[in-house]
């Protein structure tokens, strides 16, 4: 059971790590606050939004474990992981307890599910851009990171943690959009990929065997009509992965009834 707080906000500006005026929300003390603004990214060849969400009792500056949301099929930064924003799922309480305290970070990578498409690299965009800013407010440099996403995000939160389990501590999945075959993803959506070559160089099914060593947690409904595909998923998922397959569909109620205890997921191997 999640309960969240209330919040209210005003706005301020701050300067970001390269010297640019950003604006951005303030919560009052006791609840969080979210940071946010826009840069320009080369790996992406266009401005991008990001916001950083803090919890309670932290601001802007504090050295904190970093999870990075990934938000989904037609999504932005500011609600990465279902219909409430990161710095309230922060200030909630999962089965009656509170989250450790950590920052959740989001940044805009457009429909490209993640990976580099001609003239747009929103993965490239994640390690060489974000990753470091990031980093530069003193998050997530004590260790690995959490990555969480939901829908097309948790295949991006797959593909990360496969691409670069070094990076991992722990990844949480809600509705991963995944596919068996080219031919399915391009039936579901024809730019998810560019050919059936970026198709296999990028299956998170077939590939999951680099997941070794980190804990993932699965939530998905079980009339979500990705199903089929992740039950094929979980075959291939390192022994000891938690997999929950509630009934439920592919949607904010959904994707809602899962962000916080996927946080709560990663803070516990975060934080402990």
């Amino acid at each position: 059971m999640l309960a969240a707080s209330g919040c209210g906000h005003g706005s301020r500006a701050e300067r970001d790590g390269s010297g640019h005026r950003t604006p951005h929300d303030v919560t009052p003390q006791g609840v969080g606050q979210e940071v946010n603004g826009t840069f320009h990214s080369a790996a992406r060849g266009t401005t991008v939004g990001w916001s950083i969400s803090y919890p309670p009792g932290h601001r802007s500056g504090d050295r904190l474990p970093l999870v990075l949301a990934l938000h989904g099929y037609t999504g932005t930064h500011v609600r990465p992981i279902g219909p409430t924003s990161p710095f309230q799922l922060l200030a909630s309480r999962v089965h009656g307890r509170p989250l450790p305290a950590m920052a959740v970070a989001a940044v805009d990578g457009g429909n490209g599910y993640w990976h580099r498409h001609p003239g747009d690299d929103p993965m490239r965009m994640l390690l060489e851009e974000f990753l470091p800013m990031c980093r530069d407010r003193g998050l997530g440099t004590a260790g690995r990171i959490g990555v969480v996403g939901e829908s097309m995000g948790g295949y991006g939160a797959l593909l990360l943690a496969e691409q670069h389990p070094s990076l991992v501590a722990a990844v949480a999945l809600i509705s991963p959009a995944v596919w068996t075959t080219y031919s399915d993803s391009q039936n579901a959506n024809p730019t998810a990929f560019t050919s059936a070559a970026d198709f296999a160089a990028n299956n998170v099914i077939s590939h999951a065997s680099a997941l070794r060593g980190i804990p993932v947690r699965l939530a998905s409904g079980r009339q979500d009509p990705f199903h089929p595909y992740l039950e094929s998923l979980v075959r291939v998922l390192p022994t000891g992965s938690r997999v929950l397959f509630p009934p439920g569909g592919h949607d904010n109620y959904f994707f809602r009834s899962q962000a916080g205890p996927s946080l709560a997921f990663l803070g516990h191997h975060l934080v402990g």
